[in-house]
Parts: C-alpha cells; structure tokens; sequence
C-alpha cells in the first residue's frame, strides 16, 4: 500500500488561518455589519404585537395571492404562536431575509456579468458548480472559524450556499431575451446600460424572480442548518430536539419552519408572474372599459 498522500486538507486550513490572522479585521467589520443587520430586522419582527405581524403578513398575501391565502396566514401564523415558537420563527424569518438580500444583492450582478461575457461565465460556472456540489454543513467550518459562534456564521454560510440558483437564473434569463429586441433597442440607439435596465431586465423578470425564489428556499434550509452553529431560532430548536430526542419540540419547530417555508414561496411565485389581485385591480383602474384578461403589461420604452 502506497503510503503517499496529498495534504489538501492540511493546505486548506492552513490558508484559512492566513485568512483568519492577515485579514481579521474585515472579517470582524463583515461580522458588526451583519449583526446589525440581523439585530435591526430581528427587532422590527418582535418588537410589535404578533398580531400587527400577523395583520400585516395576511394583507400581503391578500395582495399577492388572494383571500383565501390571507386566511391560511392568519392560521398558519396562529399556530406558530400557539406552539410558542413565535419570537423563534421572527429570528428565523429575520435570518432568511438578511441572507436573502445579502444573496440577491450579490448573485443578480453576477449573473448579470455572467450573461454579458462569456470569459466571465466560463469562471464563474465552475465556481457555482463547486457551491453546489459541496455539502452544506461543509460551509459552517470555516465560518464557525471566521466569524465564531453565533448568528452571522450562519448568515454568512447560509449566503454562500443559497446565492448559485439566483446567478443562474439571473444569467439564463437574460440570455433567453429575444435578440431581435435587442438589436431593435441598438438600432434606436440605445446605450448598453439602457438595454439592459430598459429591455433584458423587464423581459427576464420572471426568471430572475424564479431564482430569487430558490435563493430564499435554500436561505431557509440552510438557516435551519445554521442553528448548529449557535444561529439559534427554529434551527436552535431543531438541533436541541435531536439532542434530547424530543420529538414534540422537533415537530413544533419542524412544523412553524414549513409555515413559513410555504408562506415566502407563494408570495414569491406570485410576484414572479405578476398576476396578483392587487395588479389586476390596478391594472382595471386604469383601463376601466377593458375586461382584466386583455389588459397587458406595456412594452418596455427606450426613454
């Protein structure tokens, strides 16, 4: 037996301990942003009453998606609070919001990059593959390392892991633009810039709200994971159901995490196709002689 053996492991963690002592400052200024961050959305959820949340929770979904879904927010919600999870599902709902604008801030330039130049997706495919591929609790080592116990580990690793569908996504959409619009967009005279903000963005905005969507899926998967690293919420509960074998805690976390799991991907898809009640009454006040059903979106305008 050939007693060879490549040390990428060893190099691995050797490098994030050059990491860790060359640049520990940024890490410590990432971290008070992120904190922050978390602490102010944290606080916005349960600093009001559960049932102002609830309220305002129920009439986006009224807006989104109908009265039938405000109904089963104002349930699904009602029973978060009457397992006594509720402030564990605010801190959970923060984690994924702060994670998913973070992810979103990032990936939809990406992506955006990544559909422009081709030499730029050819890297950035691969390192997407690479975030992919790699098993989730993979991302909390170095974190735990980078930036100890606590929330923004777990933001932080949550990001990484969550941002790939929304690059993608971001890309394919718009190189799935019609190119015939595109040249018709050049041909008036169009810059770069006006055809992206004016012509492919418009145009690829279900895509990209597709991939906005996976991005806040797997925000929420991974938050849950997270909790092992001292995120705490519903993750916390999970993880300390595992370790006492409880199984009623394990399901009342389970249960509020697929709460809010279904409320984020509906309202989400919703605002993916546009077809919202809230739209087709705007959209009926302004053309009040036409039927909902023949009243399109307009064209973006070269303005």
């Amino acid at each position: 037996m050939n007693d060879f053996r490549i040390p990428l492991g060893t190099w691995i963690a050797s490098f994030i301990d050059w990491i860790t002592v060359t640049f520990g400052f940024v890490f410590d200024f990432i971290k008070v942003i992120v904190d922050g961050a978390f602490g102010g959305v944290n606080f916005l959820l349960v600093a009001p009453p559960f049932y102002v949340i609830i309220a305002l929770a129920a009439a986006l979904g009224l807006a989104t998606r109908g009265w039938k879904f405000a109904v089963g927010t104002v349930i699904g919600l009602g029973l978060i609070l009457g397992v006594n999870q509720w402030e564990n599902a605010m801190a959970t709902l923060a984690l994924v919001l702060v994670a998913s604008i973070i992810a979103i801030a990032i990936s939809i330039p990406l992506g955006v990059l990544a559909a422009k130049s081709s030499a730029a997706s050819s890297i950035i495919r691969p390192i997407l593959d690479f975030l992919q591929t790699m098993p989730a609790f993979v991302y909390l080592v170095p974190a735990l390392i980078l930036f100890r116990v606590g929330e923004v580990p777990g933001i932080v690793a949550t990001i990484i892991f969550a941002m790939a569908p929304g690059v993608r996504l971001t890309e394919l959409g718009i190189r799935g633009v019609d190119k015939e619009v595109v040249e018709a967009g050049q041909a008036f005279g169009a810059s770069p810039w006006r055809i992206l903000r004016q012509i492919q963005l418009p145009l690829a905005t279900p895509t990209i709200m597709a991939g906005i969507n996976q991005v806040i899926m797997l925000s929420l998967s991974m938050v849950v994971i997270a909790g092992m690293v001292g995120a705490g919420a519903l993750g916390g509960e999970i993880v300390a159901s595992l370790s006492r074998l409880d199984v009623a805690l394990g399901f009342e976390a389970g249960f509020a995490v697929v709460i809010l799991a279904i409320y984020l991907d509906r309202i989400t898809a919703a605002l993916g196709t546009g077809d919202t009640p809230l739209g087709r009454m705007l959209a009926r006040r302004k053309a009040p002689g036409l039927p909902a059903a023949s009243v399109s979106a307009p064209a973006p305008a070269l303005v």
